[in-house]
């Protein structure tokens, strides 16, 4: 896991002062390629990791060696927690050296540190998107989150105007490249898409937070919520064993496994409606067989939609009757 890594590289830099991407490649049995990205990664992240060039060069922390993490700024901890902590929440051995850094740092700083390991949540189940680059808002959002200052946001709900509305940053959450900010409003706790956020400036107002608000759980509360409404019909599936594991990434947290049968592995899956399903499975073809009568004829009438919009061309280029 790449969190783990970066951890493992700025530990490895302060034990030894100096180390090339190959050496380190080695260390953490990766590819040089991958090692010197990770390098880049803590940079550009505020990390104050650099590259001298030349013979006897390599990559170093700026003062050199060190024995622990009492020479870093407030900010360049703050940093290394906001590339780490996001997969503590699925890595149980991120969240115990989160814990052990964090004891590293000067008291001063650790309050800072953790609030940044908090600020984002990662869930790799998708729901049904492509995933997409990282929206640049991140960086400002995580800001507000840690420091704890409210944010006006211009959002714009699908199918309506965009709104101005004064918010508390709670945190953040990356759903498979798809990102959500969770905060306090007057209606209480709102989840909000990044992509429809179309403005955000901080406020310097302080923020409030509940006593004892955990991000994690505050959004298995929201993933609950909307598995519900999206889970309101199911139906059994057949698929090639061999193609599992990608009808299985295609469909997240609807899609579960009942069990093998010869060469195909029975699945459920759920949605709001039997069309659903049947759209979302229909660009399997005849690869997958669909128990469920009603999605069957949902199918059927999509197929012979397809078939009357694009009839096969017969030789010659003339469409066949």
């Amino acid at each position: 896991m790449r969190a783990d890594r970066l951890v493992a590289t700025l530990l490895l830099l302060q034990a030894r002062g100096r180390m090339t991407a190959k050496e380190l490649a080695v260390e953490l049995e990766v590819s040089t390629a991958t090692a010197r990205r990770d390098l880049e990664a803590l940079s550009a992240a505020g990390v104050p990791v650099y590259a001298q060039p030349g013979r006897g060069g390599g990559w170093a922390l700026v003062g050199g060696a060190r024995t622990d993490l009492s020479g870093l700024t407030s900010a360049e901890a703050q940093a290394l927690f906001l590339v780490a902590g996001p997969a503590a929440a699925v890595a149980p051995e991120i969240k115990s050296a989160l814990r052990k850094l964090v004891r590293a740092l000067p008291r001063t700083f650790r309050a800072d540190a953790q609030a940044a390991a908090d600020a984002t949540v990662v869930d790799t189940a998708a729901w049904g998107e492509d995933t997409k680059d990282r929206p640049s808002l991140v960086a400002q959002l995580q800001r507000a989150v840690v420091e704890q200052v409210r944010v006006r946001l211009t959002y714009q709900k699908r199918g309506e105007a965009p709104k101005g509305r004064e918010v508390d940053p709670w945190g953040l959450v990356d759903k498979d490249g798809t990102w959500y900010f969770i905060a306090g409003t007057a209606d209480g706790q709102r989840t909000f898409r990044l992509d429809r956020i179309a403005g955000v400036s901080l406020t310097g107002t302080p923020a409030s937070r509940p006593a004892g608000f955990e991000l994690a759980g505050a959004w298995d509360e929201v993933v609950t919520a909307v598995e519900a409404k999206r889970s309101e019909t199911s139906a059994t599936v057949l698929v090639p064993t061999r193609f599992l594991e990608v009808f299985r990434h295609q469909h997240g947290r609807h899609c579960t496994v009942l069990g093998e049968q010869g060469e195909h592995t029975r699945v459920e899956l759920t949605a709001p409606r039997p069309l659903d399903i049947a759209r979302n499975v229909a660009g399997w073809g005849g690869s997958i067989t669909v128990e469920s009568p009603e999605v069957q004829e949902h199918l059927a009438r999509i197929g012979a939609e397809l078939v009357s919009r694009y009839p096969r061309a017969a030789p010659g280029g003339s469409a066949e009757p």
